[in-house]
């Protein structure tokens, strides 16, 4: 066997390598749990809350999913939020997402990503996160706070907890956070071809601004 037929291989598997590097790689993971049961209503806002609307046009809502071949990008182009500020801080956030102004990369992808092999749109139209804890806590990067809520997405809900850099003003306060989930999690189990199969996980990637 010649020296050129032992390198081959190996130059294949490291070009496949570099191939395969994909945005989800060293991203944090959301940690899931079962959502707990209902809490008692919880009391009035204080005085000196203060309630911020989601900016939409200075805000995003995006998703990175991957195949073994690489990586596709895509959002959300319709949502609504607000965040509760007490003192400085946040102490509340609860949004709901427009699964039909999913939009990706490819026009293909974006029709397949609406069917009922992934979101299914029409029998799930839309998906919403609200906010059960949000603590101050420094971590890798400039995150400032940890989150706890209820993600309710494909008609499942699921308690997810992840990082996120937040940052308050008088006269906005910004978010961001970019944290894996799995996607079977949540019932959106299609597999992908068999030959390209479609990673579990799934990148969401959080850029939004909020104002008084």
């Amino acid at each position: 066997m010649t020296v050129r037929a032992l390198l081959t291989p190996s130059l294949l598997a490291t070009a496949l390598l570099f191939a395969c590097k994909s945005e989800l790689d060293n991203k944090p993971a959301a940690k899931v749990e079962d959502a707990k049961p209902a809490a008692e209503p919880a009391a009035p806002p204080v005085a000196s809350a203060l309630t911020y609307k989601v900016d939409v046009a200075a805000s995003k809502i995006g998703f990175v999913g991957a195949k073994l071949t690489g990586d596709h990008t895509g959002g959300f182009g319709e949502f609504t939020g607000e965040a509760t500020i007490n003192g400085g801080e946040p102490t509340a956030i609860k949004f709901e997402v427009a699964m039909a102004s999913l939009t990706s990369d490819a026009d293909g992808l974006t029709t397949h990503l609406k069917s009922p092999d992934f979101f299914d749109v029409e029998t799930y139209p839309t998906s919403t996160f609200t906010s059960t804890a949000i603590t101050k806590k420094s971590g890798e990067g400039d995150t400032t706070h940890e989150i706890t809520g209820d993600l309710t997405l494909h008609g499942a809900t699921k308690s997810i907890t992840f990082p996120a850099a937040i940052k308050v003003e008088s006269a906005a306060a910004s978010g961001r956070a970019e944290f894996k989930i799995d996607r079977q999690q949540w019932g959106i189990v299609f597999p992908g071809k068999p030959d390209d199969l479609i990673k579990d996980e799934v990148l969401l990637k959080l850029d939004l601004r909020f104002t008084p």
